[in-house]
């Protein structure tokens, strides 16, 4: 039970972990005040001597002031949202390299020259068969599946799976996605996406969360295929969509306000949670509910000076004012 956050601080070639059992969900909001508050915010809360791996960690940061570098995860509720939050980054976090770890944990490691899989044990990648359904009724799919044709057109299927899902079935979900009926049009972002075109033998993925692996290729089944990355960037796929399926151009304001609307607000208090689960029945019998205790620690969230706050209040005034600008 939690949402389970893991923070790396590096400063004057030393570096240290802390966590939180709370704070997966407010990962962005701590990092918004900039590089001063967050580190604070990193080292209120507990330092541990373990790494946290890719099942039970849902949301995690590394500050390296020596590089001046950020490398954050976290689950967003949409597109927008994933964008806004990269936006207000990009400004509360000036002169350093602000980039978002697709790989996970994978890449925290990485950086810290620990290579990707010390959080990963071996054969960690799950392979399958390829399955296709197509669903023809969703609008709002996870995520957009195009496909070069033998005549050069592309084709393109909303999905409810996610980007690295598909590379995981092998090359055969190509095969599916030629025989499958088209998909509606789309209302809304999708998280990510990927391109196929066997012409040239190339995947290419985008994605607003983790596509852990994606460093890892090839990946089975692929030894021959080549992997175009774009990280969060759908231009590319974009320019590929056929004109009935174009992706929608949501405006970043609502996202920004709610990130506006947001500060200062506290964690939630988890007080009554806990006591529900103190309180449910048992598992099978001979077994006893046990609590675990990190999960009785609250959140230490971000507390910017009154000059980090009006510095982020103003980027996220002009943020929005450009947004909306942008919008008539």
């Amino acid at each position: 039970m939690g949402a389970r956050a893991q923070y790396v601080v590096v400063e004057d070639g030393a570096w240290q972990r802390y966590y939180s059992h709370w704070a997966a969900g407010r990962v962005v909001d701590d990092l918004l005040p900039g590089p001063a508050a967050a580190t604070r915010c990193f080292r209120a809360n507990r330092e541990i001597d373990h790494w946290l791996d890719d099942v039970w960690c849902e949301g995690a940061a590394l500050v390296d002031h020596d590089r001046r570098m950020l490398l954050w995860f976290a689950f967003a509720d949409s597109w927008a949202d994933h964008t806004a939050a990269r936006a207000v980054l990009a400004r509360t976090w000036p002169g350093w390299d602000v980039r978002f770890a697709h790989d996970g944990m994978g890449d925290l490691t990485h950086h810290l020259g620990l290579g990707r899989n010390l959080t990963r044990p071996p054969g960690w990648f799950e392979t399958f068969e390829p399955s296709w359904f197509a669903d023809t009724e969703c609008t709002e799919p996870w995520s957009v599946i195009s496909l070069r044709l033998p005549d050069g057109s592309v084709r393109a299927w909303g999905s409810f799976g996610e980007p690295i899902e598909h590379i995981a079935g092998g090359p055969g979900l190509i095969d599916l996605l030629i025989a499958s009926p088209a998909t509606p049009p789309l209302t809304d972002m999708p998280y990510g996406g990927v391109h196929f075109d066997p012409q040239v033998r190339t995947v290419s993925l985008w994605a607003v969360q983790t596509v852990a692996g994606v460093h890892d290729w090839p990946l089975p089944g692929w030894d021959d295929w080549g992997l175009d990355f774009h990280g969060d960037d759908h231009i590319q796929q974009a320019g590929l969509l056929p004109t009935d399926f174009p992706f929608p151009r949501p405006p970043l304001g609502t996202a920004l306000r709610r990130l506006s609307d947001g500060l200062g607000t506290p964690p939630p208090d988890v007080s009554s949670l806990l006591a529900n689960a103190t309180g449910a029945p048992g598992g099978p019998a001979g077994t006893t509910p046990v609590l675990n205790p990190a999960a009785l620690v609250a959140h230490e969230p971000a507390d910017p000076t009154p000059a980090e706050l009006a510095a982020l209040r103003t980027a996220l005034a002009a943020l929005v004012a450009e947004a909306e600008a942008r919008a008539e």
